[in-house]
């Protein structure tokens, strides 16, 4: 009787410790299905936290909206009383010191950071452009690299047309400049760009 017990008790054991197996290896092949712009980043969710503390100054911000036509995404879109900025949050290796040449290249260690830049502008020009059509006026946006991981030298410098600084300063990035758009400018960018520039996270 208690061979035929110890029996079935290590036959129970296996089969569940198969089941929490076969559960693990399900998770983890519908987790990497999800394309990588569906998860939000470390970084992406510091610049949100910040990001939000602007809500009461009257700043209104769009999180990963998609650039129609292509796979790139703007990660933070703020709209407010000092103007309209795209902000890409980057998280890069601490340990790799990053520097600047002649206000033309950016580096990460070895890396070249030209392409992501290049990336970023392109981004805001887009958005620009967007805006701009369903509005019928002018609307520019700044393009940005927030970036956290490793010391930044300066405080914000301007890299190919793209402001470049640690994560840290966005807040600081978008409230020091001159305040240029009333309350009703701002909600009408917000809808418009709400609409021209789709979520990337389903709903």
């Amino acid at each position: 009787m208690f061979g035929v017990l110890f029996t079935s008790w290590r036959l129970g054991l296996t089969a569940a410790i198969l089941a929490c197996v076969a559960d693990a290896v399900y998770r983890a092949r519908t987790l990497s299905t999800i394309p990588a712009w569906r998860r939000a980043s470390a970084a992406e969710r510091q610049t949100e936290a910040q990001l939000k503390k602007l809500e009461r100054n009257g700043y209104r911000t769009l999180h990963a909206r998609a650039i129609p036509g292509s796979e790139a995404q703007i990660d933070h879109l703020v709209v407010g009383p000092t103007g309209v900025y795209a902000v890409d949050s980057e998280k890069w290796d601490k340990r790799l010191p990053v520097r600047v040449q002649s206000h033309r290249k950016l580096f990460h260690g070895p890396f070249n950071q030209k392409p992501r830049l290049d990336e970023a502008r392109w981004e805001a020009e887009q958005a620009s452009d967007l805006i701009s059509k369903a509005l019928g006026r002018e609307i520019t946006v700044v393009p940005s690299l927030a970036v956290y991981g490793p010391a930044i030298p300066w405080r914000i410098l301007n890299v190919r047309e793209v402001d470049v600084f640690s994560g840290g300063l966005v807040r600081k990035w978008i409230t020091k400049r001159e305040r240029s758009l009333t309350t009703a400018e701002i909600d009408a960018i917000y809808r418009a760009a709400e609409r021209v520039l789709p979520a990337r996270y389903p709903e």
